[in-house]
């Protein structure tokens, strides 16, 4: 396959004024719902769905929804950082230092990094997407129940490496997590379980409700609650950030791990039920233990944005590739984009490539504009979503309450779900006034089902044998990975501890001689 000709093909497609515009405008509305939290990608899409039966051309739509894909990523990240209420799972771990970054008056430059890490990740992964998009798919067709488990724990692990401060309220955290996952059927008995006889509770607790629930209503219930200690409005910038959006040493410092959030988003994101969720963590993570300021973590380091926005963004690309040759959504986005395709007759998969060329390139090539039209956009507008912070914070936080309600009602059409989304909130009130992290409940709850599943179907190919996870060195470097996250965040104190006995026993040996 001539991959060259076939992109330049596509950017023949896309650069027509029809197409740009198709682009633009999936780009701005995608920005746009994903700044309202509670309302992602996935529902926007599925919102428009109905639109396509009136649209004869596959594709303007899916230059579109691709948009709309990317621009919501972004806009996620926005109301991460600037209120500390991501509307998806994806910008959880932005939000713990960007959120951080503008309450101590950095916003512009939180927002600067996550737009231009955003570019640089897509524009790479789409790249990569253009090269390796079926080699790729083949190594994830490789991946067994056992490799899934082994995944999902290393995920678990850096989990409990991530929130840092006590091991015992992550762990417990995590357990809320993991019990949510468990509410609904058993995807291998089609047993109920934890339902406690009620209907609702038979499809489980949907992840919007529980995001929603957590940081929107959960945040506002928190600021609410400390409002007469706190001052009216956000933290103004600082004059010295007012016009330069990064300084010199922000850009030193965030370079490398927009490269490295790239090196892990992509291929999270080609791995069925990878998605853009793992990569994200761990490479905050990773960014947080690597780092020389790690005493700066928490308290609104660059890296902690820069890292997991592009890992986010890169994810996107990795997506396409199981949905384009295999038909395999990985992420709840995808699998409203795989019910597109159906729309227009089409089945993703390795003879797309063949059946529908001019749909599949223009698609990829339109990632490319995409990601120069979210740039051009996004970096002019940074100076009008900082004066977000500017609006006194009752009416702030009330109009994030009336969005987030609206949210989980036009995403469940339950009355019921949203009163599950403010009892969640209220637990989420409780776990920040007694500081327990809250990113262990999201990872918990969307990587629970799939390691429960995976880990039962390798017992069942296996006889009920347990070393099926040891057999494969696929499967044992993720094992043994779960072990080093698990000793990297003690190493420290043990090297201290070792370095103060050395010390200790140096005087006692001479005292000892002197004696002699």
């Amino acid at each position: 396959m001539n991959v060259l000709g076939d992109l330049l093909s596509g950017f023949g497609t896309v650069l027509s004024p029809e197409y740009l515009l198709y682009a633009a405008i999936g780009v701005t509305l995608g920005t746009f719902v994903g700044v309202l939290p509670g309302i992602g990608p996935a529902l926007t899409i599925a919102l428009l769905l109905p639109v396509t039966f009136s649209l004869d051309d596959p594709i303007g739509t899916f230059i579109m929804f691709a948009g709309i894909y990317y621009g919501a990523m972004y806009g996620g990240s926005t109301t991460s950082i600037l209120l500390n209420t991501p509307g998806e799972s994806a910008s959880v771990a932005t939000a713990i230092e960007g959120h951080q970054m503008a309450r101590r008056g950095r916003a512009k430059a939180a927002l600067a990094t996550a737009a231009i890490g955003s570019f640089v990740a897509g524009t790479i992964s789409t790249l990569l997407l253009s090269i390796f998009a079926q080699p790729v798919a083949k190594l994830a067709t490789t991946f067994r129940a056992a490799d899934y488990f082994a995944l999902s724990l290393v995920a678990m692990v850096a989990v409990t490496a991530l929130v840092g401060r006590s091991l015992l309220r992550g762990l417990l955290s995590l357990v809320l997590g993991l019990f949510l996952g468990l509410v609904g059927i058993d995807a291998l008995t089609g047993q109920a379980r934890f339902t406690f006889g009620t209907m609702e509770l038979l499809e489980g607790i949907d992840i919007v409700v529980v995001i929603v629930g957590l940081f929107a209503i959960g945040e506002t219930l928190y600021v609410a609650s400390r409002l007469g200690a706190l001052p009216e409005h956000v933290e103004p910038l600082e004059p010295g950030t007012a016009h330069g959006w990064m300084t010199r040493d922000d850009w030193r410092r965030s370079w490398a791990p927009w490269l490295r959030g790239t090196a892990l988003g992509f291929p999270f994101g080609a791995l069925p039920s990878g998605g853009a969720d793992v990569p994200t963590f761990l490479s905050y993570t990773y960014e947080k233990h690597r780092a020389k300021n790690r005493e700066e973590f928490g308290r609104g380091a660059i890296e902690g944005v820069a890292g997991p926005e592009a890992a986010n963004n890169a994810a996107f690309s990795g997506v396409l590739v199981p949905l384009l040759t295999l038909g395999i959504p990985t992420s709840a986005t995808a699998a409203v984009m795989l019910a597109a395709f159906q729309i227009f007759n089409l089945q993703p998969g390795p003879q797309l490539f063949d059946n529908s060329p001019e749909l599949v390139w223009a698609l990829i090539a339109s990632l490319y504009v995409g990601n120069v039209l979210l740039l051009a956009l996004n970096l002019p507008l940074i100076r009008i979503w900082v004066k977000v912070l500017q609006i006194p914070r009752p009416i702030l936080y009330a109009g994030i309450l009336v969005f987030a309600t609206l949210g989980v009602y036009a995403s469940t059409g339950s009355v019921n779900q949203v009163f599950i989304a403010y009892a969640v909130g209220v637990v989420g009130f409780g776990m920040r006034h007694f500081d327990f992290p809250i990113a262990p409940v999201i990872l918990g709850l969307i990587l629970g089902p799939m390691m429960e599943v995976q880990f039962r179907r390798a017992l069942l190919v296996s006889d009920g044998d347990l070393s099926v996870f040891v057999t494969r060195p696929l499967t044992v470097g993720m094992l043994l990975l779960a072990v080093v996250a698990v000793l990297v965040p003690y190493l420290p104190r043990i090297v201290a501890r070792l370095r103060g006995r050395r010390a200790g026993d140096e005087p006692r040996k001479l005292t000892f001689a002197e004696e002699d």
